[in-house]
């Protein structure tokens, strides 16, 4: 019975999560993330899908200042709390959404499991973005690289995530579009 009522609005509550995800990710871009960006010169840690070095980290942080790492720590981080676990409830809503009509559920399952375990890694990036800079000037090489790799776990998990949406998207709409063709 409870999946039958989650099924049934899992389409409105995607989009209902999506745009608090938009709106929250905007403001990261636009405000937080962009001034991080204009302090240091360098792109911040949050928008690093491919990870970074020891060297790269120290220099961002560094270029940080004072006020650059209070800023990550009481801007970014906390509005960074909010976007993994909307992304992921936007991720899993759309997923139950278009697949709710499959007979195999397991493409449903892997990609709940993927948009949950990003939003994971992703707390973890923050944990660590937040460890680094707490700790800066001496930055245990440990915690970089720990970092560094939530960071690429939490974008490829991500990227799988949504492109097994999209492909759950693209097969609803072939049947729909096969249903009233017959």
């Amino acid at each position: 019975m409870m999946t039958r009522i989650w099924f049934k609005h899992s389409g409105m509550l995607a989009v209902g999560f999506g745009l608090a995800g938009l709106a929250v990710y905007l403001v990261m871009i636009t405000v937080t993330l962009a001034h991080i960006q204009a302090i240091t010169g360098q792109v911040p840690f949050d928008m690093r899908p491919l990870g970074y070095n020891t060297l790269e980290a120290a220099a961002l942080l560094d270029g940080l200042g004072n006020y650059g790492r209070w800023y990550y720590l009481s801007r970014q981080i906390p509005l960074d709390t909010l976007y993994p676990a909307l992304l992921a409830l936007t991720l899993t809503n759309a997923i139950l959404w278009f697949g709710r009509h499959l007979t195999d559920r397991k493409p449903v399952r892997i990609g709940i499991v993927l948009s949950v375990c990003a939003a994971l890694f992703d707390y973890g990036e923050n944990l660590g973005i937040a460890a680094m800079v707490l700790s800066w000037p001496t930055v245990p090489d440990p915690l970089v690289h720990l970092t560094s790799t939530a960071s690429i776990a939490k974008s490829i998990l991500t990227t799988l995530a949504v492109l097994l949406l999209v492909a759950l998207a693209v097969n609803c709409a072939r049947h729909r579009i096969a249903d009233l063709q017959h």
